[in-house]
């Protein structure tokens, strides 16, 4: 489920996971509860950007919350292994600290 940058005031959100699709491609989730919605723009289409302090730029003016880095592994498909059915993501935590001032 979506959910507009323009109401992620009015959500109980826990945490915001940006994930890295692809070498320069990012978008983001909002954990509310145990469930996970991906943002929108005010079109309502998924929020994209080339730049992780980007994203991090336009989603601190809206959140407070905790901030995290998900970058799935392509190895196993890059060697040739059979797909498996575990996660092999990985979060890193970005904190919850507005980004400093020389980065804005």
């Amino acid at each position: 489920m979506k959910v507009a940058i323009n109401k992620l005031a009015s959500l109980d959100i826990s945490s915001v996971v940006i994930e890295s699709v692809d070498l320069s491609l990012y978008i983001a989730h909002v954990r509310v509860g145990d469930t996970e919605h991906v943002i929108a723009d005010r079109q309502g289409k998924v929020l994209k950007t080339r730049n992780l302090l980007e994203m991090q730029r336009l989603l601190r003016k809206a959140v407070s919350c905790e901030f995290f880095l998900r970058q799935r592994s392509a190895y196993d498909e890059m060697v040739g292994h059979a797909h498996r059915a575990a996660d092999n993501s990985m979060e890193l935590p970005l904190g919850r600290e507005p980004l400093p001032d020389w980065l804005n």
